[in-house]
């Protein structure tokens, strides 16, 4: 129970830093495309670990988690007002790069199926 509680909490926190990202931090360095893939809650539900997504440069990248650190007090005290907790959550910021990294993988085996069949090998 207590698992699935924590489960209900980070989706709820990562809806409200979205929808605070979308329209009220204002910071520059924080791309468009930063987008919030999910949120681990502690089962205490003391800590929250929140997944950044960031489609950008690594510069970019860099300059957009220093933007969200910085942002941290106001976002916590937004996710504390929207969603009715005793204790407001500590936000930890990582950047998540699965996403591009699934992207390399599938763009290193297309290549490598290419240049298979360039070389006529369709042993298999």
């Amino acid at each position: 129970m207590r698992q699935n509680r924590a489960a209900r909490v980070g989706d709820e926190i990562q809806k409200v830093i979205s929808q605070l990202l979308l329209t009220e931090v204002k910071d520059p360095r924080i791309p468009m495309m930063t987008s919030v893939l999910e949120v681990r809650m502690s089962s205490d539900l003391t800590h929250a670990n929140v997944f950044l997504s960031v489609y950008g440069s690594e510069k970019e990248k860099r300059e957009c988690m220093e933007a969200m650190n910085r942002a941290t007090g106001f976002i916590r005290s937004q996710v504390a007002k929207r969603i009715k907790l005793r204790v407001a959550p500590e936000l930890h910021f990582k950047l998540d790069e699965s996403i591009e990294k699934s992207m390399e993988l599938i763009n290193l085996i297309d290549k490598t199926i290419k240049e298979d069949e360039a070389r006529g090998g369709n042993d298999a």
